[in-house]
């Protein structure tokens, strides 16, 4: 358990909190919330990830396990009062959980943690059957939403907001889906993790898309399909995911973030193959690829704001 003293520095005003980024001057305009996901630098120590988290320009940490990752699995080695002295250390706040392996309805045994640390949210997939459509499907996300009513009540209780991912092979993955979702949910504890990469990539539609879920948004994956993730390639083409780098213009869909006053996170994001290994070779190496990707980014809201 953390003392009371360490608690209640990482507790203060951290439910719902957002980090404004320094990149971006004037608070009247449109501003992107980026969070460090911990899966990019693979099985790397926490000690080396948490430092470049203020590189990229973000003071909030999203923790995964294995495979992706295995900082989650360090945590428990570590024990929460090392994890929490490594945070105050690098001044960065714990800001997610993401585990698929415990799903929608396994996450329970994370909350204490959550709690304990102020983590305003938890990432997963859906649950249900993969290929319903029309009005079966709109019936499966009813029966799965009815389902996560009362680990939602528990989250609430926690100042945890679970955010389901559109993932592909799953219940939620496709943008029917992702619509009812956000129609029938009955808390904003449910919310939606929005993964492009997942999706037609089509900027028009994805921009269509992120303007009809608004705000149940609550990350936001800047992350392109590229040449995909699931099979051995060159670096340079795995690299495609990242954005600015393939084909995918985000311009569009940052616009619809800002119509819809978008207030969720956003990671510079990307799957390397195989899983567990970084996306580049070193830490440094892998931390200037996400500052390329968010300096995209800023130069795609620089130019909203500036026709704004």
């Amino acid at each position: 358990m953390i003392n009371r003293r360490t608690f209640q520095k990482f507790s203060a005003g951290l439910l719902g909190a957002a980090w404004t980024s320094p990149l971006l001057a004037s608070p009247s305009q449109f501003q992107l919330n980026y969070m460090l996901p911990s899966c990019m630098y693979g099985y790397s120590k926490l000690e080396e990830i948490l430092p470049e988290a203020k590189k990229i320009g973000a003071r909030h940490i999203d923790i995964w396990p294995k495979v992706h990752g295995d900082q989650r699995e360090q945590i428990e080695a570590m024990g929460v009062e090392r994890f929490a002295e490594l945070l105050e250390a690098n001044d960065v706040k714990l800001g997610c959980i993401t585990q698929y392996k415990l799903g929608p309805f396994g996450l329970q045994s994370e909350m204490p943690l959550a709690k304990q640390f102020g983590c305003p949210l938890m990432i997963t997939g859906g649950a249900g059957p993969k290929d319903a459509k029309g009005p079966e499907l709109k019936k499966a996300v009813a029966a799965f939403i009815e389902k996560m009513k009362p680990h939602l009540e528990i989250a609430e209780e926690n100042g945890v907001t679970i955010a389901i991912e559109n993932h592909a092979n799953n219940l939620i993955d496709s943008p029917d889906s992702l619509r009812w979702l956000f129609e029938l949910r009955p808390s904003k504890n449910l919310a939606i993790a929005l993964a492009p990469y997942h999706l037609p990539q089509d900027g028009k539609q994805l921009a269509g898309l992120i303007r009809e879920l608004g705000e149940g948004i609550q990350m936001f994956y800047a992350w392109q399909h590229g040449a995909g993730s699931h099979q051995p390639m060159p670096v340079e083409q795995q690299l495609l995911q990242m954005p600015g780098r393939g084909p995918l213009d985000f311009q569009p869909l940052l616009e619809a973030l800002a119509e819809v006053k978008y207030q969720g996170w956003t990671e510079v994001f990307m799957h390397p193959f195989p899983r567990g290994i970084p996306i580049l070779p070193t830490i440094a190496e892998t931390t200037a690829e996400i500052v390329r990707g968010r300096d995209y980014l800023s130069q795609c809201v620089s130019k909203l704001n500036k026709g704004n």
